[in-house]
């Protein structure tokens, strides 16, 4: 159950900040009574990130890490705050 749970938990957050895919359209010819591939293309596509799966992932997790930062020592609050601020860091330079 545990594994699900993550697997869900890791799609919503894909789909929360945005991906990129590949995106394949193959078209067959029929020769000599065979489907034979003709063309084939390939183009990257982006996915913008969608609100709902952020709104979702809020719900359903952000209980979860409140209750944990309830818990946290001073220290510990220390250190959260200094991996958010490098997050949010990368996040403005584009990384």
């Amino acid at each position: 159950m545990q594994e699900e749970s993550d697997k869900i938990k890791k799609a919503l957050l894909k789909k929360a900040l945005g991906y990129n895919a590949d995106e394949v359209i193959e078209e067959y010819t029929l020769d000599e009574g065979e489907l034979v591939l003709s063309k084939k293309k390939v183009t990257k596509k982006h996915y913008s990130p969608d609100i709902s799966a952020v709104k979702v992932l809020l719900e359903r997790y952000y209980k979860t890490y409140e209750d944990e930062v309830i818990s946290m020592s001073d220290e510990q609050l220390e250190q959260e705050k200094l991996h958010l601020e490098n997050l949010l860091k990368g996040e403005e330079s584009g990384d």
